[in-house]
């Protein structure tokens, strides 16, 4: 590769680069601004613009040739040290090439190409040419960047859990009538691939490849997509792109141009010992640590001064061949299903004619979650998604749903669960993946430590550190066999360790029955058996030294409550039934307040429905109940509330648990009546 040549004769001023810039108008004019400051210090000479749109008049200068096309600018002589291409997505690939095999190096814009297979002859082209080719992610010019790969790599935040990229853009119908090309996948037959990810928000995917190593096609091992659109358009504007880099990074990136407010994008770095923050359109990085926040801001280079400058590729700071990772993520966008529109009941339009924009109901909590919890908006079941499993249904009615939990993100502990949970009239009862906790899922069985093992995610509580830690200990709970029928559903379940190597085996029954016409009970029975020829112990952070934190076994995981009340045959409050041994505890209040409920699925988020859950105590043993309403609302009887539990080979660990449904208030003596009736203990 060569840097733009420049003429030196004896007793002149060495000739300037010779600029020519193809695309005048949209972010043209942006380049326009740059190159009279830069023409104005006397770093480079713009001699020719093209574009089948002039320019207007006095925006550039008389000095300056004006083409309709590049072809035509390249015939006439004009030979351009560097070609800047700012034009429709389709084109650039076209020009690129023309301007290439010209001699000049090239500037071209995001995203550089609209396929892969355009990038690989791009490339091609350039190494013959033996020409530069700067791709114009501008936030690569950041130096904080290397700065924050070199953070990372001191251990300062720890080791590196995940990357997230969120973005939380609005764009108005007139965004979307700015072109022919604007919103299209294609357009008659050629690429185009614009969408949040690959245009509007290109950046934040592009950084967020950079932070996670990831340059080279080579570099991504995945790419998932879930793509979505509210408006009337071909391209996505809602949509979730998870990559997994050949390392195992994961970097989720969470887009929507459907926000209430704009915000400022940013990419996160998850560490065991801390996070990082890029507000990348600033240059701005918060990091966090046990010593607390602080937050530093760095300067940026030009991309086109750094072109300039540069001698080979490799000083390059946005090279065409370290936008690869990109271009795999373009190129799974360009080969995906069509996006699914997202139907209008969920969305809101405010504002009139072409400033009208779409609001996509939950999107900022959607977004969160995804970027914390790895996941897509299907995983996370949003409303306008499709999310399979088997469900329990009652009367024809879905009253729950059954996850396998296999794509829940390896530090979340995968497993089983159920979500939603619902009343006979509709309200959702439980939460999963919230921000919180996102490794809290649904209603199921979980526990924090099996022998060192995690199979409930998060951090683990050790008694050394006297605190939770992170640890590569996080095991997963993986469906062997299912047999499914009315009313009940029996499982078969493998509980294996980080290495592979199998911990507990699971026995696992479902049933679920209606009691009237406002209630129905669910009853979970579970059996853990040692995998490992001898006895395995079952614990807690509670039996690790943690007071009050004996929670593992079967936990349920509850959505936002407004004014909840939580009670027992004997006490009443969060504090008072709190490892407590009792026949039941109930609680009730008005469900759905938060995002993951029905109000998320009405599309009513004002709306709040009334509804009481009743857990019934196992009658193998006298577990205390472990609560949470202050910091969040779970329930869970506890296998080992202080002390470890062993499970032996043929003396396994048996718990039956149910759970009564009803919608609207139960009073004491309701529930005392409805178990009675039920032929429950109480």
């Amino acid at each position: 590769m060569t840097q733009p040549s420049t003429t030196v004769t004896v007793g002149a001023r060495p000739r300037l680069p010779r600029i020519a810039l193809v695309g005048v108008h949209g972010f043209g004019e942006r380049h326009l601004e740059n190159l009279e400051r830069l023409g104005a210090d006397g770093v480079l000479e713009l001699v020719a613009v093209a574009d089948p749109l002039p320019p207007a008049d006095g925006t550039v200068g008389p000095e300056v040739e004006v083409f309709a096309s590049l072809d035509e600018l390249l015939a006439a002589g004009t030979a351009p040290d560097v070609v800047i291409v700012s034009t429709p997505i389709q084109t650039h690939a076209p020009l690129a090439l023309a301007a290439l095999q010209a001699g000049a190096n090239v500037y071209l814009e995001k995203p550089p190409v609209a396929s892969m297979a355009q990038y690989e002859e791009v490339m091609a082209a350039a190494v013959s040419a033996g020409r530069l080719v700067q791709v114009g992610f501008q936030s690569l010019g950041s130096e904080a960047l290397p700065a924050i790969e070199a953070l990372v790599a001191s251990g300062g935040i720890g080791e590196v859990r995940g990357i997230s990229a969120t973005g939380l853009w609005l764009r108005n119908k007139a965004y979307f009538k700015r072109s022919r090309w604007a919103g299209k996948r294609s357009l008659n037959g050629t690429d185009v691939v614009d969408g949040v990810a690959t245009n509007a928000l290109a950046h934040a995917v592009a950084t967020g490849l950079r932070l996670a190593g990831a340059r080279t096609v080579a570099d991504v091992q995945s790419v998932d997509t879930d793509l979505y659109r509210a408006n009337d358009t071909e391209s996505d504007d809602t949509s979730v792109v998870r990559v997994r880099t050949t390392d195992g990074t994961v970097l989720t990136c969470a887009l929507t141009l459907c926000a209430p407010v704009q915000s400022e994008p940013s990419v996160t770095v998850f560490g065991t010992l801390g996070q990082l923050t890029l507000a990348y359109t600033e240059d701005r990085v918060e990091i966090t640590t046990a010593e607390g926040v602080r937050t530093e801001t760095f300067g940026r280079a030009d991309l086109l001064e750094n072109l300039l400058c540069a001698r080979s590729e490799a000083e390059l700071l946005s090279p065409l061949s370290g936008a690869g990772a990109y271009m795999a993520v373009l190129e799974a966008i360009r080969t995906a299903e069509s996006p699914r529109p997202i139907h209008p009941d969920r969305v809101t339009w405010e504002g009139d004619g072409d400033d009208a924009h779409p609001v996509v109901h939950g999107i900022e909590s959607l977004i969160q979650r995804a970027a914390l919890g790895q996941s897509t908006f299907a995983e996370l079941g949003a409303p306008w998604t499709v999310s399979g499993g088997p469900t329990f249904e009652i009367n024809g009615t879905p009253v729950a749903t059954l996850r396998d939990g296999s794509l829940i993100r390896a530090t979340s502990s995968p497993r089983p669960y159920l979500h939603p949970v619902r009343t006979l009239a509709g309200t959702v009862v439980t939460d999963h993946i919230p921000e919180d906790h996102v490794w809290h899922l649904g209603a199921g069985v979980a526990l924090q430590d099996v022998d060192g093992v995690n199979f409930w995610g998060g951090r683990t509580y050790t008694r050394d550190a006297g605190a939770y830690v992170w640890r590569k200990d996080h095991g997963r709970i993986v469906l062997d066999s299912a047999e499914q029928g009315d009313g009940y559903r029996q499982e078969q379940l493998n509980w294996v360790g980080p290495d592979g190597s199998p911990v507990l085996r699971e026995q696992r029954r479902w049933r679920w029955a209606a009691v009237g016409n406002s209630a129905w009970k669910l009853t979970l029975d579970f059996t853990l058996e040692s995998a490992t020829g001898r006895p395995v112990l079952l614990g807690s952070p509670g039996s690790n030294g943690r007071p009050q934190g004996g929670y593992g076994g079967f936990f349920w995981r509850l959505p936002k409550v407004g004014d909840a009340t939580i009670w027992t045959p004997e006490a009443r409050g969060e504090d008072a039934v709190h490892g407590s041994v009792t026949p039941w505890l109930a609680w009730s209040g008005t469900f759905d307040a938060g995002t993951s409920g029905a109000a998320q699925a009405t599309g009513d988020p004002g709306l709040g429905h009334p509804a009481t859950l009743v857990f019934l105590a196992a009658p193998q043993a006298p577990d205390p109940w472990f609560v949470r309403h202050a910091g969040y609302p779970g329930v869970g009887l506890s296998l080992a509330w202080d002390r470890p539990v062993a499970t032996k080979p043929g003396r396994p660990v048996h718990r039956t648990v149910t759970v009564l449904i009803a919608d609207g208030f139960l009073a004491t003596q309701d529930i005392e009546q409805l178990i009675t009736t039920l032929g429950e203990q109480s």
